[in-house]
C-alpha cells in the first residue's frame, strides 16, 4: 500500500470506530463508547503520522500524545490536554481494579461532556 492508501485506511477505519461509540453511548454502555472514542483518535492521529513521516506505518503503540508529538500538527493546550485524559480510557491490558474504577466514573453525563470535546478533536483532526 502507498502512502495515500494507508492514510485513508486509518482514516476508514476511525470512521468506523466513531458509529460504534455512538451507538455504545446510545445503548447505554459509556466505558466502551470511551474507550472506542480513544481508538478513533488513535487512528486519526496515525493517519496523520503516516502523512507527516517518511515511513509510511505508524508506530503500534497506543499513546495518543507520543502520536500527536510525531505529527505536525498544531492542536490547542486544550486538545494536548484532552489527549492525555484519552490515554487513561485505554482498557487494553488494564487490572480489573482499574476498569472497575473506570466504570463508576463513566455516567451518562461524564460520557456525554467527554464525547463532546472528542468529537471537536475528531472534526479538527479531519480539516
Amino acid at each position: 500500500m502507498g502512502k495515500k492508501e494507508i492514510i485513508t485506511h486509518w482514516l476508514t477505519m476511525a470512521e468506523r470506530d466513531w458509529k460504534s461509540v455512538l451507538a455504545l453511548h446510545e445503548a447505554g454502555q459509556h466505558m466502551h463508547a470511551l474507550f472506542f472514542s480513544h481508538l478513533v483518535i488513535e487512528k486519526m492521529l496515525k493517519a496523520h503520522w503516516a502523512k507527516d513521516n517518511e515511513e509510511s506505518e505508524p508506530p503500534r503503540i497506543h499513546d495518543l500524545e507520543y502520536l500527536y508529538n510525531q505529527t505536525e500538527l498544531k492542536l490547542s493546550a486544550n486538545q494536548v490536554d484532552l489527549l492525555g485524559v484519552m490515554n487513561s480510557w485505554n482498557l487494553e491490558g488494564r487490572y480489573q481494579d482499574y476498569k472497575d474504577k473506570f466504570y463508576k466514573r463513566t455516567t451518562k453525563s461524564y460520557t456525554e461532556e467527554k464525547l463532546k470535546l472528542v468529537d471537536a478533536l475528531r472534526l479538527c483532526l479531519l480539516s
